[in-house]
């Protein structure tokens, strides 16, 4: 066992804190699973808790490789996360921007993790713990593969739908053709400031 200030000791302060994390994400996502409307991401969520949970029983094991007992430790990073995803599906959103809503959620989750598990994997590898890092490693390509699903869930319709119900005369309409001609102008005109400045300077 090594004495607390090592990079075993943050090692292990790690683990508890994503330990805790999966724990809390367990159970949220059945939430997010009911809030969504799409049924290609209702999958997704329930898909990945079973994921979470076989997570949670990997972390297990890595514990167990080191001899030390398994617990967590609280992780505001994860809680701040999911509060902030709970607040949001409070939110009187139509059903394709709530869908894109629980999508962002979801891969902020997802991101934490794969960050999580990147250091935990790259430590187990520095201090030769190869049964940790095998483990760790599994768990790392999953919440890539996660990350991944709901990247090809939101830009295969999601993403657009909502776009279209925030701006139903579309995106390329009247108004935003009248914005860009000002903003056209004022750059050129910027530039013929700009020349006329270099020309009074080059006569003086």
């Amino acid at each position: 066992m090594a004495s607390n200030g090592t990079l075993h000791s943050a090692f292990i302060d790690e683990l508890r804190d994503t330990y805790d994390a999966e724990k809390q994400l367990s159970k949220v996502l059945p939430k997010m699973a009911k809030a969504a409307s799409s049924p290609e991401l209702r999958a997704a969520f329930e898909d990945h808790l079973g994921e979470t949970k076989t997570h949670i029983e990997r972390l297990e094991a890595v514990f167990a490789s080191i001899d030390e007992r398994a617990r967590g430790k609280r992780c505001d990073g994860m809680a701040g996360i999911l509060e902030e995803g709970k607040s949001m599906m409070e939110e009187d959103f139509d059903e394709a921007t709530m869908d894109a809503v629980l999508i962002a959620a979801g891969q902020r989750a997802e991101h934490y993790e794969m960050a999580a598990y990147g250091t935990l994997t790259a430590w187990a590898d520095a201090m030769e713990h190869s049964e940790a890092a095998e483990l760790l490693v599994m768990t790392l390509e999953e919440e890539k593969s996660a990350d991944e699903r709901l990247s090809r869930i939101a830009e295969g319709g999601i993403n657009s739908q909502a776009a279209s119900a925030a701006h139903p005369d579309g995106l390329n309409g009247e108004a935003g053709r009248k914005t860009a001609t000002p903003r056209s102008a004022s750059r050129k005109a910027a530039r013929g400031d700009g020349d006329r400045s270099e020309q009074r300077q080059s006569r003086r």
